[in-house]
């Protein structure tokens, strides 16, 4: 499983998501678009928005989920299906 996050420095749900994922001890690639242009474009080519947090999570089976914000329900959801 791969988990990417796009966030910013000023946002709080953005903090809020990756303590989330740190206590869940859960690994995570972090961009932050307001210092990285090509992670800003991907994040937008990927979700159509500018809104952050942004993440996807690759399962090992190849499927994709994309959450927009710090939507806890949805990413249990997720990860309880990678399992």
């Amino acid at each position: 499983m791969k988990i990417t996050v796009y966030s910013t420095q000023t946002c709080a749900y953005c903090a809020m998501l990756k303590r989330w994922l740190d206590e869940r001890s859960l690994k995570y690639t972090n961009h932050n678009v307001d210092e990285d242009r090509n992670a800003a474009a991907e994040m937008v080519s990927l979700s159509g928005q500018m809104g952050v947090p942004f993440s996807t999570i690759e399962l090992d089976d190849g499927r994709k989920a994309k959450i927009l914000g710090f939507d806890v329900e949805k990413f249990e959801a997720v990860l309880s299906a990678a399992k």
